[in-house]
């Protein structure tokens, strides 16, 4: 944990009763099943703050989208320092890049269109750009169906952009050039970013951080930049970034249709956030001076907004509440005893003496799957597996040992029978990154093992059904931007 944690103190110091916030956690696990963690800031204290088990407080999480909130911070360090302005043309930062042939539109396209995802694309520039080998270039041979400013497209080719124009200006990656200017001062420790390939970090994704250093930028914006009697970042940019800049859309109750700044969202309420997909959220709440982190892993990201506005915008008061020690300490056990619920059925099956410790063989695939070994101990059991072919061959948005950027050669993981244990996923690339595994038999032959990614929204369910020498393997996530099962894929033992 950082050196340096925020202030904590009783909700009703700040305004807000526990029981509110003890209805908005039963709430959103009514409502959203698949939270991971949130922490909730008023008046610039703590006064609520969760984590489901397995995810812990020292841990950090993938970010998604919420990363660009940092890359528009980047950018209004870098306006501030006068390294440029949000007025300036694009093109004007890629000099050999651009096309032979210029079109009107594209020469029209600025930085605060980048900021504004206003570049007059039709459709999001991503995959189109950003996955090919100079990202930069790809982006601007592109056509620009709009003019710039007038049409607004969701578009994290855009994000990359901003990132790789800060790394142009100053010779320093997103993350190294927030470092010393953003991320010491707010006490933001031991941050990654995800990277191309030429060394550009993302910029709209691939930032990994803990729960509460989202907070801690959340707080920042809501005090206009200013962190313990200094201006990190300059009150101007907070205000632009946090505006309306475009209209997004016209259904007054969705929180995608109120507006968008530079790299934020504006919601309902005069709220505003950055957000990732699956449920990462930095909320900030000027009308009631607070902030709410939240992390999870859930496909409606609407839901957990919803029951923000429900439960805890009307409990926040004017002063201060009279001491509720009895509601504090039964709201301290309820956040105490969060757990993300592991899949349910027995311990125990005929079939699990049969197969534990037979190797099944499998046949080329799209798993990359060789082998599987399962050994089912009294109180825990083990999944040792072989991967063949190259890390690249994998889906790179997929998740849990049979997809995402996998590591050849052999891995085992453990588990727990109904409840979690954690350890390792060594075949996760570019590192090791921490899961939590539980499997029970939910038949006498098959068995559904559960990998918790810990450091992500992922959640894979392993289904294993057997049958005489053969075993059929089928994976499914939680969540994804494509498919969320794959085929399943059939082994037999070897023969010895």
């Amino acid at each position: 944990m950082t050196q340096n944690p925020l202030p904590r103190t009783s909700p009703e110091a700040q305004g807000i009763s526990a029981p509110a916030i003890a209805q908005f956690v039963a709430r959103a696990e009514a409502a959203v099943h698949s939270l991971h963690s949130f922490m909730l800031l008023r008046h610039g204290a703590v006064v609520a703050e969760g984590w489901w088990h397995p995810y812990r407080p020292e841990t950090p999480h993938k970010l998604f989208s919420l990363s660009k909130s940092f890359t528009s911070t980047a950018v209004g360090l870098a306006v501030g320092e006068g390294r440029l302005n949000v007025d300036d043309p694009v093109l004007k930062f890629f000099p050999v890049d651009g096309p032979r042939r210029v079109s009107a539109n594209l020469a029209a396209m600025k930085v605060r269109h980048l900021l504004s995802m206003s570049t007059g694309h039709h459709l999001d520039t991503t995959d189109r750009a950003v996955g090919r080998r100079n990202p930069a270039k790809a982006f601007l041979a592109l056509p620009v169906e709009h003019e710039p400013g007038t049409y607004f497209v969701y578009n994290s080719g855009a994000s990359y952009m901003l990132s790789a124009i800060v790394q142009s200006l100053t010779g320093q990656t997103v993350l190294e050039y927030l470092t010393p200017r953003l991320l010491a001062p707010l006490g933001i420790e031991g941050a990654t970013w995800e990277s191309h390939p030429n060394g550009v970090n993302f910029g709209g994704w691939g930032l990994k951080i803990r729960t509460e250093d989202i907070a801690r930028l959340g707080q920042l914006y809501l005090q206009k930049g200013q962190w313990n009697g200094r201006q990190l970042v300059p009150a101007e940019w907070v205000e632009a970034a946090t505006a309306r800049q475009v209209p997004n859309g016209d259904e007054p109750g969705s929180d995608w249709c109120q507006g968008y700044g530079y790299q934020f969202w504006r919601c309902r309420h005069n709220a505003y956030r950055g957000d990732g997909a699956f449920g990462q959220y930095c909320i900030v709440m000027p009308d009631q001076d607070a902030v709410l982190a939240i992390t999870s892993g859930l496909s409606d990201m609407q839901p957990p907004l919803n029951v923000v506005w429900d439960t805890l915008l009307p409990a926040m008061g004017a002063g201060a509440l009279p001491p509720d020690e009895a509601a504090n300490r039964a709201l301290a056990e309820t956040v105490g005893n969060l757990r993300l619920r592991p899949p349910e059925g027995t311990a125990e099956s005929p079939t699990a003496a049969r197969v534990s410790g037979e190797t099944f063989m499998f046949a080329p695939n799209a798993e990359r799957i060789r082998s599987l070994k399962f050994e089912f101990g009294p109180k825990a059991g083990s999944l040792t597996y072989r991967l063949l072919g190259s890390a690249e061959q994998a889906d790179p948005h997929s998740t849990g040992i049979t997809g995402g950027l996998r590591r050849r050669g052999t891995h085992t993981l453990t588990f727990g029978y109904g409840q979690w244990v954690e350890g390792f996923d060594t075949a996760s690339l570019p590192a090791p990154t921490r899961i939590a595994a539980s499997g029970v038999w939910t038949s006498a032959d098959s068995f559904a093992l559960t990998v918790c990614a810990c450091e992500a929204p992922f959640t894979a369910t392993l289904t294993t059904r057997f049958a005489g020498s053969e075993m059929t393997w089928d994976s499914k996530v939680n969540v994804a931007f494509g498919p969320t099962e794959r085929a399943p894929i059939v082994g037999a033992i070897e023969r010895r």
